[in-house]
């Protein structure tokens, strides 16, 4: 090869690991056409991995089938493409097309492979993954192991997953998140948090993962404990901690700690352009009912995404400004963005809150004709609630018994609620059996049950739900009783 053509190659290379990649990627490809370099493995390469992190999987693709003589570098750029963008399994038919070309594969083939069985969740064929890299004897590998053990995290199978990180030598921080997580996953905080507690070194992803699966198990107060040990350490939180952080500090009323993530965001271009960082704010202001501010932020946020109008749109229903919440779906239709599953629980909600029956029917109603989204038990829940609030009760009845779904004892409950409350005795009576058949274990069905019969004089009914709780082993929580 002349040195331009080495020239040339390096050029392409450096344009290819630059910024402005996303935008010029066409015009790097048609460069390297126009040189004759497009039989160039090591530019192939280079070029599908920078189109496996853009997802563009498909224009690897086109490129890849026109190469004449891949080798074991362009393949695995394949490989691990499609173990990261997915179809997944075409990394597998990638494989069996490298082996049936006689090229052997290296440490490089099989951490994507791996990978793509863990986006699979398929153990199975991770698991013949894994004989098949202790076979060549590839298992010693650092990155091999990582794979091996996210595997097993991903599965769920931490016995595995403890043998593989127990005899590593060298465990970074990667392998040890993915340890701490995966015994999170399962249920077992306490063992997760005990790993974290052992890491000798830790980034910011380690205290991401500790604080968001405190929260999740309900450790809100441990999980904002973490979260100032974390600061004291002398880590800065990132983007993630700040979205994990602020609905924790709404839970527990920590206004001032939120107070300082917006003063923290505030002071950083990044987060102030961060639309994720922007949602948890409006989200966090609008709970602790602070509704001005949750405005400001909305209005002040240089880019909004429909996950931006979901949040503003239940700050209104939440804060009982639902007249609010419905003017500000309009607007957001009017802006083009379009709705999704959870904007329609946002808005019905809203209509909910603000007694407006038709403009929720309509709402309902325009899910499947204007915008093709199918109704799930969350919108029929919302506009259960809206009908019973507003006494249309027989109607809400009639609602449960069309959907398509079978209604849950949510549903049940929410129009129980709106019979009692209109004085409805005879579809009261229908809910709470309902209840009953759908959540057996609940003493407090049976005692509303009881109840009603009760208020009608039916004794001999309440001697039924007496019976029947004794046959099921259904004791009463102390406190409730039933006349009779």
């Amino acid at each position: 090869m002349s040195r331009t053509c080495r020239e040339i190659e390096r050029m392409i290379l450096r344009l290819l690991h630059g910024h402005d990649t996303r935008s010029q990627l066409r015009q790097i490809h048609a460069h390297f056409l126009r040189h004759g370099l497009h039989q160039l493995n090591q530019i192939l390469a280079h070029f599908v991995s920078v189109c496996g992190s853009q997802n563009k999987m498909a224009y690897a693709d086109r490129l890849f089938c026109q190469s004449q003589h891949p080798n074991i570098l362009l393949f695995n750029s394949m490989i691990k493409g499609y173990s990261l963008c997915g179809p997944f399994e075409e990394s597998f038919s990638l494989f069996s097309s490298m082996k049936n070309r006689g090229i052997w594969p290296d440490e490089y083939t099989f951490a994507p492979l791996l990978k793509a069985c863990s986006n699979l969740r398929d153990l199975k064929l991770g698991r013949c993954v894994h004989k098949d890299v202790i076979i060549v004897g590839f298992h010693c590998f650092s990155s091999i192991r990582i794979g091996v053990v996210e595997l097993y995290t991903t599965c769920g199978i931490m016995e595995d997953a403890e043998k593989v990180f127990d005899e590593m030598c060298d465990m970074d921080v990667i392998v040890w998140n993915l340890m701490i997580h995966g015994y999170c996953k399962r249920g077992d905080f306490d063992m997760g948090l005990h790993l974290f507690r052992q890491m000798s070194e830790r980034s910011i992803v380690s205290w991401n993962i500790m604080i968001s699966c405190l929260a999740q198990s309900g450790r809100d107060s441990e999980a904002l404990g973490l979260f100032h040990e974390m600061k004291d350490q002398g880590f800065n939180p990132d983007d993630a901690t700040l979205v994990i952080v602020l609905p924790i500090c709404a839970r527990l009323g920590a206004v001032e700690v939120g107070q300082w993530i917006q003063s923290y965001a505030e002071s950083s271009v990044f987060f102030r352009d961060s639309v994720s960082v922007g949602n948890a704010l409006v989200d966090f202001h609008s709970k602790c009912g602070v509704l001005e501010t949750a405005k400001k932020v909305f209005n002040e946020m240089p880019q909004k995404s429909v996950i931006s109008w979901n949040a503003m749109i239940s700050a209104m229903a939440f804060n009982g400004k639902g007249e609010l919440g419905i003017e500000l779906f309009e607007e957001m239709t009017k802006a083009g963005v379009c709705p999704n599953d959870a904007t329609f629980v946002a808005v019905l909600s809203s209509c909910a809150h603000a007694g407006l029956v038709e403009k929720g029917r309509t709402l309902f109603a325009s899910m499947t004709l204007n915008h093709q989204i199918v109704p799930k038990l969350e919108h029929y829940g919302c506009l259960v609630d809206l009908l019973g609030r507003s006494g249309c009760v027989r109607e809400a009845y009639d609602l449960i018994r069309r959907m398509p779904e079978k209604p849950n004892a949510s549903l049940w409950g929410s129009l129980l609620g709106a019979c009692r409350t209109h004085g409805d005795m005879e579809l009261a009576q229908l809910a709470v059996e309902e209840l009953v058949n759908l959540e057996p274990w609940n003493s407090g069905n049976y005692v509303l049950l009881s109840n009603i019969y009760a208020e009608e004089e039916r004794w001999d009914k309440v001697e039924e739900v007496r019976t029947m709780m004794k046959e099921r082993s259904v004791e009463k929580t102390p406190g409730q009783s039933s006349v009779g």
